[in-house]
């Protein structure tokens, strides 16, 4: 999740790749997205913005390692620099731009102005000099946040490109349902036995149950598998890298999780999914509401996303509530927010009330984002596209400069 920008950690060579006519000799653009999975799933609209309109350029991503096959799966870069967190980046050669897609700043501004880009490109902030990008918004949709960043920068943005092509990489279990008890912060970790019930009842149900968790998320995988009658085979956690967890979910019947980034690859692949949201709202790092495969639930209740526990409001959801919507999601039934859902005395509301009132705070669909190219932005960077209406985006005054001020 964005926010402040966390605290620092690694930082490594590129991995080299990418289209043969963006060559190393290419010149280079460096994007910063050092954090998770559901983070650069988010991205990705905005990642596909740069990359159409930087044709001819090498786009490298600063992620981290683990996910470089799926920063490449996008189609939105060209290789990878290893890195986590905000350590000091290692040089990669000339940078005509760097990007930022990481945090508001100023340490993300830093790090990339360290390399000494020839323009940089994010969000102002008032103690970087020269960052003179839009401002902050922090009630805002992830996807729409990253989206309108590079579209005040010239590039034309549409938030609904979050789909992600095939994995090359056959399902380790095809047509399961996948439930997935882990979370990146305990504040958003449904209780392990709440996912037992609810797997348990899915087994009972016929369905082949499967628990995934990455390699830090064993033990509570293997309780789940354990307390609900899954087979230990079933527990996939720690066994399945970046492809072949998105392989599974794209081939799976239903992905059970919290507000995690296997959620983001349900909505990536359009697989029927049970997402249970809290502290954070869904209008924040939810699935686009049109797509209505995609069922969630939220008490309508905000907390610190960063908690030492289980956040109240998602405690509020019960294991029928979420099992009655599981049900509902294989059988096909009542596709996507009802019209009217109540919340029960313990189980936490669908999440439709709550997006009417996300909707009232201007933060609901995600429409395209076209950029503006105005002045003070990025101007006409050499092989860059036209405007629609034929115009050239006009280059900055070199009074103005294009070198990195000093911090």
């Amino acid at each position: 999740m964005t926010g402040p920008d966390p605290e620092p950690r690694g930082g490594r060579e590129p991995e080299p790749r990418g289209d043969p006519g963006r060559g190393p000799d290419a010149p280079r653009a460096l994007v910063l997205r050092a954090l998770g999975l559901g983070d650069l799933l988010t991205a990705v609209p905005a990642l596909r913005a740069l990359r159409r309109g930087l044709p001819g350029r090498r786009i490298t991503l600063a992620a981290p390692r683990a996910l470089a096959p799926l920063a490449l799966l996008t189609g939105a870069v060209d290789d990878v620099l290893p890195a986590s967190g905000l350590d000091p980046l290692p040089p990669c050669g000339p940078l005509e731009l760097a990007v930022n897609l990481h945090g508001r700043g100023p340490r993300s501004h830093r790090v990339l102005r360290a390399l000494g880009p020839g323009r940089l490109l994010a969000f102002a902030h008032p103690s970087v000099l020269g960052s003179e990008g839009p401002p902050w918004e922090p009630d805002e949709h992830e996807v729409q946040r990253w989206c309108r960043l590079v579209a005040a920068y010239g590039f034309d943005a549409d938030p609904r490109e979050l789909d992600l092509p095939a994995p090359p990489v056959p399902s380790p279990a095809p047509g399961a349902v996948v439930v997935h008890p882990g979370a990146g912060s305990p504040a958003r970790r449904w209780p392990a036995e709440r996912y037992a019930a609810v797997a348990a009842g899915l087994r009972e149900r016929g369905e082949h149950v499967v628990v995934t968790g990455g390699p830090d998320e064993t033990e509570v995988a293997g309780a789940v598998t354990a307390a609900a009658g899954l087979d230990p085979s079933d527990d996939l956690s720690g066994r399945t890298g970046p492809l072949e967890l998105a392989a599974l979910v794209a081939g799976a019947r239903l992905v059970v999780c919290g507000d995690t980034g296997t959620g983001h690859l349900a909505t990536a692949y359009g697989t029927p999914s049970v997402l249970l949201f809290g502290p954070v709202a869904p209008g924040l790092w939810g699935p686009p509401p049109e797509r209505r495969e995609h069922r969630v639930l939220w008490a309508g209740r905000h907390g610190d996303p960063h908690g030492a526990a289980p956040d109240p409001g998602l405690l509020e959801i019960c294991v029928a509530r979420v099992a009655d919507t599981a049900a509902r999601a294989l059988t096909g039934a009542g596709r996507g927010p009802a019209p009217e859902d109540p919340p029960g005395p313990q189980g936490g509301r669908h999440e439709t009330s709550a997006r009417r009132g996300d909707r009232r705070r201007g933060l609901p669909r995600l429409p395209p984002v076209r950029g503006p190219a105005g002045a003070g932005h990025l101007g006409h960077l050499p092989g860059q596209p036209a405007d629609r209406d034929g115009a050239q985006r006009r280059a900055p005054d070199p009074a103005q400069g294009l070198q990195v001020p000093e911090a």
